[in-house]
């Protein structure tokens, strides 16, 4: 029989590859008495992607390590988070949680019966943790409950009081779990410092928090339910995979901000503990590295192509996805998917006799808008009014987008500016030169004629999905038909807010970081 670890071994496996951990001390002292009880808990918002695998190697480490690990789907988190999951969907999406995350958890050969998996209504409804919750809310400042959810619970113009709740709430998570420590994302660290600061003055013991990275998505920001293009769903098809891995940035040498690469050191590598790069026999052959340094040394060097790197990647991924699609392949699995995710542009007809306020169809997750970010500006050779520019919107290659700017916006300007792209139109030529997307502008409404481009919030990257609030989830179409007159539907409720917001029906067009704006123009019109 295999010895059981040391303490010192059972350290080690429990922080590896970790970011940071709080309360070291305490994790070595317990450790060399009995072993640790963790708890990982998981939002049962959007559909959980390949990133997850990240959280579920570490619980395999935990297990590995003797520890006693709590999975908890935190449901009642998932709608306080402005409401990010429905009430009258709650139920499903937890019980599609439970589903897809065992499935990955067997898909990496870590054993169920080792896990205790726990609903937070089961016990957060209860009349001891709901005094807890009033006895939390009349020592914690306002200042502090925004501030340690700052970097998790959804940031919008006018939040909810349940946003301010949601930190409270995990805090208190730790001592009803009855756990030693806590394990998430480094974008969890305000909640775990505020759980440290605050459960002490309820007279209850302060717990170890250990940290993971934060894995940057296929556009180089971090990976996120509500950007489609920034993640990989545990049931896409192998068709979506290798489109989406063939829009992924991955620039031949560079090594900073590569979701390509990112991926495969926090996910691959951690699972496998190698990876190979398949290759043809001209190019070199198939190639195994057991160190990702050496990978991303070959990388940034140019010994290992882009092409090579997302082809190696698309093949390791699908055998990790495989036992996935096939456990959801079932007819009661798939009628579940559907159920707690429905599809947003798939609205409901209305009944004959009634009027429908929103047209069958017509809902802004249809429209793939993006940001982008200007490479080259130059006048069009055969049109005064028509710049053609060069826009950088996470793609290999950047496209052309021929714009009518040239009377309102001088073009140093747009040289180096983040825009804001419309990216699913039909391609159509103007003037002799096809233009692969448009430049979303405000307009003022009045005469003399003004024209602002949009505004990404600061910070963005080429490629970041820009959505309508509230309609994050919806899939984009890959085009838009000309005939249905998506985009001019939707465009007649493109507004500019007296606070200069971009919005549709008063709800406004954003990114992970923040609203999409113009610099001036209130009130105007957007196209």
């Amino acid at each position: 029989m295999e010895a059981a670890p040391s303490p010192q071994e059972k350290y080690q496996l429990i922080t590896r590859n970790l970011q940071e951990v709080l309360g070291e001390d305490k994790l070595s002292a317990i450790l060399k008495e009995r072993e640790v009880k963790i708890y990982w808990g998981t939002a049962t918002t959007g559909k959980p992607h390949v990133a997850y695998f990240v959280p579920m190697s570490k619980i395999a480490d935990f297990l590995k390590a003797g520890c006693e690990v709590t999975i908890l789907f935190a449901d009642l988190h998932a709608y306080l988070d402005n409401m990010k999951a429905p009430w009258e969907l709650l139920e499903l999406r937890t019980r599609y949680y439970e589903n897809v995350i065992k499935a990955m958890l067997e898909s990496i050969g870590v054993p169920l019966e080792k896990l205790k998996f726990v609903r937070g209504t089961d016990y957060q409804l209860s009349k001891e943790y709901t005094l807890d919750v009033y006895r939390l809310s009349s020592v914690v400042t306002q200042h502090d409950a925004k501030k340690a959810g700052a970097e998790v619970v959804k940031q919008v113009e006018h939040p909810l009081l349940s946003g301010l709740l949601y930190p409270g709430l995990q805090a208190l998570d730790e001592e009803y779990l009855k756990v030693d420590a806590q394990f998430g994302g480094v974008d969890q660290r305000k909640i775990f410092t505020f759980a440290e600061k605050y459960l002490p003055s309820l007279g209850y013991a302060k717990r170890i928090h250990l940290m993971n990275p934060m894995v940057p998505g296929l556009t180089g920001s971090k990976m996120s339910s509500s950007e489609e293009d920034s993640k990989i769903d545990l049931l896409d098809r192998k068709e979506d995979v290798k489109k989406k891995l063939k829009k992924a940035f991955c620039e031949p040498g560079n090594v900073e901000n590569n979701g390509v690469l990112s991926f495969i050191k926090h996910v691959l590598f951690p699972l496998k503990s190698e990876f190979v790069i398949l290759r043809e026999e001209k190019w070199g052959g198939n190639k195994t590295y057991t160190d990702y340094e050496a990978l991303e040394k070959d990388f940034a060097e140019q010994v290992v192509h882009p092409g090579d790197l997302k082809n190696s990647v698309e093949v390791a991924l699908n055998k990790l996805l495989d036992p996935i699609r096939e456990k959801f392949n079932s007819p009661e699995l798939k009628k579940l998917t559907n159920a707690a995710y429905p599809n947003p542009s798939k609205a409901k007809p209305a009944e004959k006799g009634t009027k429908n306020s929103e047209p069958e169809n017509i809902v802004p997750s249809r429209l793939d808008i993006r940001v982008g970010k200007v490479i080259s500006v130059e006048k069009h050779p055969d049109a005064d009014s028509l710049y053609v520019e060069k826009i950088d919107v996470g793609e290999p290659e950047p496209r052309t987008v021929v714009s009518g700017l040239v009377q309102f916006v001088p073009k140093e300007q747009l040289q180096d500016r983040l825009v804001v792209l419309l990216c699913n139109l039909k391609p159509q030529k103007m003037r002799g030169v096809e233009s692969q997307g448009m430049v979303l502008c405000a307009s003022s409404l009045g005469e003399p004629r003004q024209v602002e481009p949009l505004d990404p919030p600061a910070g963005c990257c080429a490629g970041e999905r820009v959505y309508v609030e509230g309609y994050e989830d919806g899939e984009p179409d890959d085009e838009l038909k000309p005939k249905k007159k998506v985009f001019e539907k939707l465009q007649a409720d493109f507004r500019v807010s007296e606070d200069c917001v971009a919005q549709w029906k008063q709800r406004d067009f954003l990114t992970k970081l923040g609203s999409v704006s113009c610099k001036s123009l209130k009130g105007g019109s957007i196209s």
